[in-house]
């Protein structure tokens, strides 16, 4: 359709979410190592690792904003301070703004998306429709077959931009148009694995 659901307020914190899954697979952070206390992933605390510009703008302006905190934060503090959802004023300036704007206009560079007008009753949005369908269906096949086919029940044997995909969709309450086009019996094979991962 080339916009996101009006109703759908998880997808901010889902992309600042895969901006710092991105960081780390490209070796830019990771997270502090588990200790004793067993920490749950959002708890444990984002450390720089190389401060290397990626060539990515959304990427780089992350990576100056970690360098920049005198103290490291947590995952779950990143991504409110990522989304501008913090209740501290001094640190309003980590916010990334326009994310879904600028990751349209790059993917709008690549040809997957184009721009065009679109009337709402009262006014008129740009909207970002898929022009390469080609390209959304190779990654919803991807995803699908991950849970179904090459389902391995072992997310440490999972591709890691494969399942990291998965739990931020899920996250971003978006998997389930992954596999709508899936037969029911499919579909909650599916849905109850990604429940599980």
């Amino acid at each position: 359709q080339g916009y996101t659901s009006f109703w759908n307020d998880c997808i901010s914190s889902g992309l600042r979410g895969g901006i710092l899954i991105e960081l780390a697979l490209r070796g830019r952070i990771h997270l502090e190592p588990l200790s004793i206390r067993k920490k749950r992933l959002l708890e444990r605390k984002v450390l720089l690792k190389s401060d290397t510009p990626t060539g990515d703008v959304l990427l780089d302006e992350t990576l100056r904003h970690i360098k920049a905190v005198e103290s490291a934060e947590t995952v779950q503090t990143w991504i409110e301070l990522l989304t501008g959802e913090t209740w501290n004023p001094f640190k309003l300036q980590y916010q990334l703004r326009n994310v879904r704007e600028r990751i349209a206009k790059a993917l709008v560079e690549k040809g997957i998306l184009t721009t065009e007008k679109q009337n709402f009753l009262l006014f008129d949005m740009t909207t970002h429709p898929v022009s390469n369908a080609t390209e959304k269906q190779r990654l919803v096949k991807k995803l699908q077959e991950s849970m179904l086919e090459r389902w391995v029940n072992d997310p440490r044997r999972m591709d890691r931009r494969t399942l990291a995909l998965l739990v931020l969709a899920h996250s971003s309450d978006v998997l389930e148009n992954v596999f709508a086009s899936l037969a029911d019996d499919k579909y909650d094979v599916a849905m109850n694995r990604t429940k599980d991962l």
